[in-house]
């Protein structure tokens, strides 16, 4: 059993070492990730597939021609070639919008209410093709796995020297381990996304100061909590992180 132990630790490590050869671009930090890219392409297009096939797709309109004009502009800047870019606008009351692998970008008119003017919209799409070029739903999905795996040592462990510890163990783990590194890892990811965000905004030509005002108004009538529990920073934390972002940017 010890043998064991010591040859899945062993094993993990290894895997956790092998994993962290990825950089994120404009901020080089380094990624641990399991997933391939074309893994993880394919994973991008079924999800997206299948969000189209379930929602009610807006064609046409002012807005949704707004969306597919400024996709355009900031995917343009991305410089990622490989990405069948893909920009829709989808009914849908909630305040969101996501970027899949392969540059599947979904916009839902919900968060129309908070993006006042274009430059605003862009602070939107440029954050969520952030994600994407950074490869966050793999980081996390690689993050995930070696949570999971270090759980089963710690079983292993458990269930042998002391058994009848095994449920708690398996309690305060996953009580710990997300509130100590998943969600920070969702909150480093969401504030490098801005970052990336306004430099992709930049050059495309994007007012870059209107994000702030966007997340001013995405905190318009909310009450702040702690970011100890959540997986995005605070709207005050947010502005702060990017008006820094934005000052050191080139002066025109």
């Amino acid at each position: 059993m010890k043998l064991l132990r010591n040859l899945l630790f062993v094993n993990l490590t290894l895997i956790v070492i092998a994993g962290c050869t990825h950089k994120t671009p404009y901020t080089n930090r380094s990624q641990m990730i399991f997933v391939s890219q074309k893994e993880e392409l394919a994973l991008g297009e079924e999800s997206y597939k299948q969000t189209l096939s379930e929602s009610k797709v807006i064609v046409g309109t002012k807005d949704a021609n707004r969306i597919k004009n400024i996709g355009s502009k900031i995917a343009k800047v991305a410089n990622r070639n490989d990405f069948n870019w893909e920009f829709n606008l989808v009914q849908n009351d909630e305040m969101n919008a996501f970027c899949l692998p392969g540059g599947k970008v979904v916009v839902y008119t919900g968060i129309l209410k908070a993006a006042h003017n274009d430059d605003q919209l862009a602070t939107v799409i440029s954050h969520e093709i952030a994600h994407a070029l950074a490869r966050h739903g793999a980081e996390r999905m690689s993050a995930s796995m070696v949570q999971q795996g270090l759980q089963v040592v710690g079983n292993l462990a458990i269930g042998a020297a002391a058994p009848q510890y095994q449920n708690l163990f398996n309690q305060t783990y996953g009580i710990g381990s997300q509130v100590g590194v998943m969600l920070p890892y969702g909150r480093i990811q969401e504030t490098e996304a801005d970052e990336i965000g306004i430099y992709l905004m930049y050059k495309a030509g994007y007012n870059v100061n209107e994000a702030l005002k966007f997340w001013e108004n995405m905190s318009e009538g909310k009450k702040e909590g702690s970011d100890f529990f959540s997986t995005h920073p605070s709207s005050t934390n947010r502005i702060n992180d990017i008006q820094k972002v934005i000052v050191k940017l080139p002066k025109s």
